[in-house]
This record gives structure tokens, sequence and C-alpha cells, in this order.
């Protein structure tokens, strides 16, 4: 894209988006990113995205990303380059791709307003959720495409407009090689996906039939992994079976009460900067109710990065930790 947008239109731009209308939602490869070159004959790209529809022109040259799942993924597809500014970041950029980082600008810690977007002149916002992309925040995504700039969202995160789909590698596969079409990146999309797939083939799953909880946040109410999202694709690929499978949501709202009557024999915790893993613990061993657990009282914890739990690159390296951190772990059922 090469249309570029001066100081009026950005102002034009600020004033509609101050009347759009919100929308409400709630370890990739150790060498060097695959090029990330594509071919005149793969633009224009029109996908429905969150059930609207996106046209992406030509190859987008500026690249702004909202979240470390979009982040992730769009280094891991060769795109750093590309990407102008990043923000919202859960937690620092994954090792294996760090070397691909060490020139990306931080726009902000936290979600970017629409004036900060806009200055970076961009052709695609790239961002985590839906709820990203409104009037408040990064921009509305009608307000966006009026002015010539696409916006994309992981389509595991569209919650808008229909429950999104179980999740499954597979899926998960697919909306990576669709990412790398509408970025303009769909032979670095390939490649990593022939990774990818390959790594998941290669491991063996925990064999002795545990269960797990995925405690993600909360303190008077748990805030859980449940039975189609992210959490229950990467505990069933590890051998875990999810302690709440049988609720129909990505996320869900779990008493203590109810997580100690389904004992779990360990416990994943999701670890950021602003609710780390530590901090989970002393919350089991401190409430009545699930300082008794077995789990807890013989430290059957597990941990895995905030940016684990999102789809993107980061999934089969879970995997692939969670059933390290298996291995070191022994459950006596006697």
């Amino acid at each position: 894209m090469t249309v570029r947008r001066g100081p009026a239109l950005v102002a034009l731009a600020l004033a509609l988006a101050g009347c759009g209308q919100a929308s409400s939602a709630s370890a990739p490869p150790d060498a060097p990113a695959p090029s990330a070159t594509s071919p005149a004959s793969e633009a224009p790209v029109t996908v429905t995205n969150c059930g609207f529809e996106v046209t992406v022109p030509s190859r987008p040259e500026r690249i702004v990303t909202i979240k470390s799942s979009t982040t992730e993924l769009a280094l891991a597809l060769g795109l750093a380059e590309r990407v102008v500014a990043a923000a919202f970041l859960d937690g620092p950029i994954d090792d294996s791709l760090a070397a691909h980082a060490h020139d990306l600008t931080i726009l902000t810690d936290g979600l970017p307003s629409a004036e900060a977007v806009l200055e970076l002149d961009p052709d695609l916002v790239y961002a985590g959720w839906e709820s990203n992309l409104t009037a408040e925040g990064a921009g509305d995504r009608a307000t966006l495409a009026s002015l010539g700039i696409a916006s994309y969202v992981p389509p595991a995160a569209c919650r808008e407009n229909a429950p999104p789909p179980v999740m499954s590698f597979e899926l998960l596969f697919e909306q990576i090689l669709e990412t790398g079409h509408v970025l303009g990146a769909p032979q670095a999309a390939e490649a990593l996906v022939a990774e990818q797939r390959a790594r998941l083939e290669a491991l063996v799953p925990d064999e002795r039939g545990l269960s797990a909880l995925w405690y993600s946040s909360g303190t008077q109410t748990p805030y859980v992994g449940a039975g189609t999202g992210v959490p229950q694709m990467i505990l069933e690929a590890a051998g875990l079976a999810n302690v709440a499978d049988d609720v129909a949501d990505s996320w869900a709202s779990i008493s203590w009460e109810e997580i100690v009557a389904r004992d779990p024999d360990v416990i994943v915790l999701v670890d950021s900067d602003w609710n780390s893993a530590e901090k989970k613990i002393g919350v089991l061993r401190e409430h009545p109710a699930t300082r008794e657990l077995d789990a807890v009282r013989e430290k059957r914890f597990l941990v895995v990065p905030f940016a684990a739990s999102e789809a993107g690159v980061r999934n089969v390296a879970a995997v692939e930790s969670l059933v390290a951190q298996l291995a070191e772990i022994e459950v006596d059922r006697a």
C-alpha cells in the first residue's frame, strides 16, 4: 500500500473515530524466520474476519501489532522490518524470536489510542482481540477501513458475532496460513506451519491420564481455561484431562468449591508480570477450600507464560513445556 495519510486526514480520522461504534468483546523455530517475500499474484486478499470484510489490496508494508500473540506471529513470519510498532505486549518477546525483535518499537505498554496508531501511518492494524479495535481504543474498524487501513484479528479471538470455534491445532494451523496471506507472507506461513506440525507430531504426551486445572486469574472466583479454547487444546495435546472441559466456552469462572470437588491432579498456572505464578500459588495455599488439595500440598504446579494461552506460535512450545514439566512430577494415587 502506498497511500500516505497526512495530519489533516489524521484529524479527520480522530473525529470519525469519536463517532464510531465500539465493538464489544471480551515457540516458533529457533532458526531464522523464513523469508516473507510474496509475489504480486497474492494480492489483493479479501477475508471475512470476525464478521467484518477485510480487503488488503497489496502487501502491507507498515503493520502495527497489538498484543504478544500477533506481534510474535508477525516476527515468526519474518515481518520484523514491516512492523512499524507493537503495543500492549503481555511480557517479553519469546527468546527464540529475540533476534528478530531487537529493533522493535514499542508504542505503549497498554492499548494504544487511535491517534497514536494513525500517527504511524499504518497499512494494517493486526490486533489480538476485537475489543482492541474500537473508537476508544486503536480505532473503529469501519473508520480505519474508510482511511485505507486494513485491520485483522486472529480468528480464534473472534467473539462478537458468534462463539469462537472449538480450537484444535489443525484449526490453528489453518489460521496461521490465512494470516500469512493477509500479511503478505504466504510462503513463510507454510514453512512455519510445517515446522510447528513436525514438532507437534514428535511429542509424546503424558500417558498417566492425569487431570488438570488451568488457572488463569482471579482470587474470589477463579477464571480458568474451559472446554473449547486454547487451554483445552494445549492440555489435551499434553495428555491432560481438563477438569473444566464440560464448560462450552474458551474461559469460565468456576467456584473454588467446584474446583475442590473436581480435585485436579496438577494445576497449570498462567504466569504474567501483573499476576505471577507465585502469586497464584499463594492464593491456592491460603484459600481454605484449596489448601488441602493434594495438588497444592504436594506442589504439583506447572507454569505457562500468558502469551501461550492465546492462539499463536507459542502453543506448540507450551505443549512441549508441559510434557517436560510433567516428567518431573510424581502422582501417587494409592
